[in-house]
């Protein structure tokens, strides 16, 4: 005989039993919602060279290999965020959220320094 206790549902990612694995995967997909169209942007960027006369001015004299070299790291962070979104989410502690930052520090730092040798 079953009790009215065994029939319940049991809660899902929304409710209060649902696991930090599941609200960080579900955060991650949110994110990749959002950063899909940049992604594809900046492969289609990096994987066409000619686009490059698309911007003009300055960035239309930069080297190929630095134009294409930038566009892969742009494309590269783009597509770890919602993985390092996720994680952080599931995590969800100082520790965690400190190596975020670091990641996402290093990769804009490295954005910055690779603009101003190949691109500009």
């Amino acid at each position: 005989m079953a009790t009215r206790h065994d029939q319940e549902p049991h809660g899902g990612v929304l409710s209060g039993n649902g696991s930090p694995g599941l609200w960080g995967a579900l955060i991650g997909l949110i994110i990749f919602a959002f950063v899909a169209v940049p992604i594809s942007a900046a492969v289609r960027f990096a994987t066409h060279p000619s686009t490059q006369q698309l911007f003009g001015g300055r960035l239309e004299d930069a080297s190929t290999t630095g134009y294409v070299l930038f566009w892969w790291i742009v494309a590269i962070l783009l597509f770890a965020l919602p993985f390092l979104v996720g994680w952080g989410v599931a995590k969800l502690s100082g520790k965690t959220l400190g190596i975020i930052a670091a990641i996402i520090g290093v990769f804009f730092i490295a954005i910055l320094i690779m603009g101003q040798m190949f691109v500009f």
